[in-house]
């Protein structure tokens, strides 16, 4: 069972994301919040697999409130689920520790799927955030990754899984696992989000 909590500050969106996640197997909701500061006490109680995160909220903001939260919860996966779509808000999402970035407009079947692509490790984006996140990356590669690291950073822009990478590259899950931990190294980060984040920054894929 995949545990989510929402923080949603339209009562009617917030309702209906919780309506389709209790009506879909292997989902539960377990927590509905209007604001990043009733979401930071109520979590406590009972901490979810994952956070549907909105950015434009009353008081602290979705990308303030990630950065308070992973700063004592890291396990926590979040998806940001928003209007907004530039880059700057994607940058700032990815920075402050966020696996996902949908735009509202999604489909609930690709809510849920994206759920589970955070799950199994994978960092899901609406198309057009994904098409936005690979036309910055033309710039010549960093000399410091290898062209191998390259292609496993570029496809974890992209919002792949682990396996999903392995499969493109015909390569082991323990083999892009080793390269990752490589990349983090040379990046100086310390999680796939951080990553994603300073190639879209310093344009290195």
């Amino acid at each position: 069972m995949i545990t989510v909590s929402i923080v949603e500050d339209d009562k009617e969106i917030r309702e209906s994301l919780a309506i389709l996640l209790n009506g879909s197997p292997g989902f539960e909701c377990i927590g509905k919040y209007e604001s990043c500061e009733d979401a930071i006490v109520g979590i406590e109680a009972e901490l979810p697999d994952v956070i549907l995160m909105d950015i434009s909220l009353p008081g602290m903001s979705g990308i303030e409130g990630i950065k308070s939260i992973k700063a004592k919860y890291d396990n926590v996966d979040f998806i940001i689920l928003s209007i907004h779509e530039n880059d700057e808000y994607v940058f700032d999402a990815l920075c402050a520790g966020a696996t996902g970035y949908l735009l509202k407009e999604t489909p609930p079947v690709k809510i849920l799927a994206a759920i589970e692509e955070v799950i199994n490790g994978g960092s899901p984006m609406s198309t057009q955030i994904a098409r936005m996140v690979v036309s910055s990356f033309k710039i010549k590669p960093s000399p410091d990754l290898t062209s191998r690291e390259h292609e496993v950073l570029s496809n974890l822009c992209e919002g792949k899984s682990y396996k999903k990478i392995a499969d493109t590259l015909f390569i082991s899950e323990e083999t892009v696992r080793r390269h990752l931990k490589n990349i983090y190294k040379k990046l100086e980060v310390h999680s796939k989000s951080e990553a994603v984040a300073k190639a879209i920054k310093e344009r290195l894929v």
